[in-house]
């Protein structure tokens, strides 16, 4: 299992980033991928999931942590292996490193630095 993140870096207060996370080694079609961040001095948390969408009757569910409903954004290509987090009106208690995971992944990616900063 590989897990690649992208697309961090700084920012203002008020911008945007989108991250990007490529997976490779597992079915990814069929996987829940979660993004999490992990802030200075504190522990991991989940941000934002998405189901699989493999289902002919509905699309990908989604689901976000209270603090960033509104402004964050999971989507996925599963044609790419690829998961985003496209992240609107970020904050600076939005700063830390963010990593993608597949439910249940113990293997984890470098992860890629938010810094939410003026």
């Amino acid at each position: 299992v590989q897990l690649v993140e992208s697309g961090g870096g700084l920012v203002q207060p008020g911008g945007s980033l989108r991250l990007s996370c490529t997976a490779s080694g597992i079915i990814f079609s069929i996987a829940t991928m979660d993004w999490y961040r992990q802030a200075p001095g504190k522990e991991r948390e989940l941000v934002a999931s998405i189901t699989s969408g493999a289902s002919i009757t509905s699309g990908a569910f989604t689901a976000y942590l209270d603090s960033v409903k509104g402004r964050f954004r999971i989507s996925r290509d599963n044609a790419e292996n690829t998961v985003y987090l496209q992240m609107n009106s970020l904050k600076p208690e939005d700063t830390g490193v963010y990593y993608c995971n597949f439910r249940g992944g113990k293997v984890w990616g470098q992860g890629t630095l938010v810094t939410v900063s003026s």
